[in-house]
């Protein structure tokens, strides 16, 4: 009884191992004869799971490393506003490896080559990349659009997938708007290292431009391709865990046009600032044109330069384009004040006395006219020695409308000890004005001493200006000083941003 169980059992097993040997072959379909096949029956066949699993590497059984030889063409190279920090790249990329499992040479020797889109891509393995400085990107993705994939008898894998990209390029703006930016393209292995996968590029021509690629603010000045290795832990959230990863970089180098910004900014705004010299030109008490000129420039540049300055991000240095707006803001501000200055002085009731004509005489009787007039009473007490025991007594009046100098200096008692016969001293009274009426009109000069003493003039010869006259000469020198350090300026602003 227990040998016929025994032999029932033996028979049962040989009839299952049949059947599941059976199912095996129905279920995995046969590569011969694969030029009779059409090309979604025949990789329907090939790429069937019974033989072929995408989500393995083609080398999975070997162990050896996958290598992926990148190529890419360039359309369109779109930089974005500075403030944005990015830049537009509309581009194809082309991704060859070899996968053995997809070799059908043997089966099909007649069949040049397997073409297919979306589908086809998701039926075979495919390195899974990604952009780390990408703002946006449809790298890899699911659609259908600009997708192809080819396979060649010996089992090469073309892929290739027009794509838009938006990637982020950290400028350096200190010389903005003659600044040199370069930006790249980072490709990256996300989930294998690269001991598993390596990224290449193509030995010729990795990356080649369009002939029709143009650039409206920037000009291409070069670029270049390279491959590295970077390190990848936990922290970088990497599905492949710790290790070094492949990675490939196109790198290009951007140089911003000038032409807009000298025609929209630069040049207007020497204009504005060579329009606030006009008020050089007009009457010193020539209060309401002046004041309308210097304000109406100094609004005009601050409204140009805020065009400028809405285009570019908030960054903690300092852009050229800033050093430009404190120039020309100086040179108008400047232009203002000297305003004020000799208009001030055209209202002054006093003359100046000066030791010398030239500017630093000028200059200084006009900021310390107190200090010029004790200088010159000093000047005359030292050159005339019959004046030297002249002592001021008291003041004969408190009206000081007529006195530049203040209380104190209007009228005088004076006792003068001359030689004479009987010698007796003479009082006389005599008032400021009074003495410079006595002087010629305009310039006039001061000599110490009598005027019938046979003693030499002084060594010092003293004259004065009127407000007016010292109000015109600030301005007629200003004419010519304020373009002067503007073009200095100019020099050293030019030659900072192209030289250095």
């Amino acid at each position: 009884m227990r040998v016929l169980l025994v032999l029932c059992s033996l028979f049962l097993l040989i009839d299952y191992t049949t059947c599941q040997n059976t199912t095996v072959d129905l279920e995995c379909p046969s590569l011969e004869n694969g030029d009779t096949y059409t090309q979604s029956e025949f990789l329907s066949r090939l790429a069937h799971t019974c033989r072929y699993d995408h989500l393995l590497l083609p080398t999975y059984e070997t162990r050896d490393v996958v290598y992926v030889h990148a190529s890419a063409y360039i359309y369109v190279i779109q930089p974005a506003d500075a403030h944005d920090l990015n830049f537009k790249l509309h581009f194809l990329l082309q991704l060859r490896w070899t996968d053995p499992r997809l070799a059908y040479l043997p089966y099909s020797p007649e069949r040049e080559k397997i073409i297919g889109e979306d589908d086809l891509r998701s039926r075979v393995w495919a390195p899974h990349l990604y952009i780390p400085n990408e703002q946006s990107s449809n790298l890899m993705g699911t659609g259908r659009k600009d997708v192809l994939i080819s396979i060649a008898p010996n089992g090469e894998v073309l892929f290739s997938r027009r794509m838009q990209g938006v990637l982020y390029c950290w400028m350096n703006l200190q010389k903005f708007p003659f600044d040199v930016q370069t930006c790249s393209l980072n490709l990256e292995s996300w989930k294998y290292n690269a001991s598993i996968l390596r990224l290449m590029w193509e030995v010729d021509n990795p990356v080649r431009l369009s002939s029709e690629l143009h650039l409206t603010e920037y000009s291409l000045l070069d670029y270049w391709t390279n491959e590295s290795v970077v390190r990848g832990d936990i922290i970088n959230m990497r599905l492949g865990g710790a290790g070094n990863y492949s990675a490939l970089k196109f790198t290009f180098k951007l140089s911003r046009e000038v032409g807009y910004y000298l025609m929209d900014y630069f040049i207007p705004s020497m204009m504005i600032v060579a329009m606030s010299w006009v008020s050089f030109w007009l009457q010193a008490d020539a209060s309401p044109p002046r004041i309308t000129l210097g304000t109406s420039t100094m609004l005009s540049f601050i409204t140009l330069a805020s065009s400028q300055a809405k285009t570019l991000p908030k960054v903690s240095y300092i852009k050229a384009s800033e050093i430009w707006f404190l120039g020309c803001t100086g040179f108008i501000f400047a232009a203002l004040v000297e305003f004020a200055f000799v208009n001030t002085i055209f209202y002054r009731k006093s003359v100046a006395p000066l030791k010398k004509v030239n500017s630093k005489y000028i200059l200084k009787s006009t900021l310390t006219p107190r200090l010029a007039r004790k200088a010159l009473q000093k000047e005359i007490e030292e050159s005339s020695p019959q004046l030297s025991k002249s002592r001021s007594c008291s003041s004969l009046s408190q009206d000081t409308n007529n006195d530049p100098a203040g209380m104190g200096y209007n009228h005088y008692l004076t006792v003068h000890s001359f030689p004479s016969a009987i010698n007796v001293p003479t009082i006389t009274t005599e008032s400021y004005d009074d003495l410079n009426t006595r002087q010629s009109p305009g310039r006039r000069h001061l000599n110490s001493g009598s005027e019938n003493s046979d003693e030499p003039p002084p060594h010092h010869t003293w004259t004065e200006m009127t407000p007016k006259e010292i109000a015109a000469w600030i301005d007629k020198r200003s004419r010519v000083l304020f373009p002067l350090l503007f073009l200095c300026f100019n020099i050293l602003y030019w030659t900072f941003v192209y030289c250095l």
